[in-house]
């Protein structure tokens, strides 16, 4: 699913230049779930950025379901990301304006989805919603945004999900709940999960571990799955 070879970043400053990642080789397989690991500051969410084709890096060659995202325009790598690939923030990144439901249903409509109200309806009775639907994000808990956030990135079936410290701004029994559900998606609909997380519990609960240290990616013995 995911080919990084030869991966740097860098970033100019003022006066000199910050080496970010440097020299970064891995590959992740269809269907596996990844936590990548690390101190602040590491760059665990430079290389997610990288990983789904939000920026390109100085070096090397990044291929995602086949596509050489590193070598594609911005604007194609926006089609394939629309296409293959879901997204899940710490911040939710919910429109305000708009209810949980229309929230699920606005990928499926820019999709051309032909029934997206049916789809997202049968996705938020799955994350445990059916009752607030007609909600807005104001309306709901931490723990409900994230889970309104979660079907929305599976409403297009994503062949990979990335997900940058989801459980990050929840409380310990909401974030072991969003674990759950993540978890369970992965093994239902086969989706690849790439994630970057503080949390041990669910870092150990994927199939393995990238740990990132001075822009060097490692990883250690396999952890076992939960």
């Amino acid at each position: 699913m995911l080919r990084v070879t030869g991966l740097s970043h860098r970033v100019r400053l003022e006066t000199d230049t910050l080496t970010i990642l440097q020299g970064v080789n891995l590959e992740i397989n269809r269907a596996e779930s990844v936590a990548i690991v690390g101190r602040s500051g590491s760059g665990k969410t430079t290389l997610l950025g990288l990983l789904a084709g939000l920026d390109v890096p100085s070096e090397g060659r990044v291929e995602l379901d086949g596509a050489v995202i590193s070598e594609l325009s911005e604007d194609q790598r926006a089609e394939l990301r629309a296409n293959r690939v879901g997204f899940v923030f710490q911040s939710f990144q919910l429109l305000p304006a708009l209810t949980a439901l229309e929230n699920v249903m606005l990928p499926l409509e820019l999709a051309g989805n032909p029934a997206p109200d049916r789809r997202a309806r049968e996705l938020l009775e799955r994350v445990g919603l059916g009752d607030r639907m007609s909600h807005t994000p104001r309306q709901l808990s931490g723990g409900e945004q994230q889970r309104v956030a979660i079907a929305r990135a599976f409403a297009c079936e994503p062949a990979i999900l990335f997900a940058d410290e989801p459980t990050g701004n929840l409380d310990n029994r909401t974030g072991q709940a969003i674990s759950d559900l993540l978890m369970a998606l992965n093994r239902e609909q086969g989706t690849t999960l790439v994630m970057v997380t503080h949390d041990e519990h669910l870092a150990a609960r994927c199939t393995r571990q990238l740990h990132i240290e001075a822009g060097q990616v490692t990883e250690p013995a396999r952890a076992e799955t939960a």
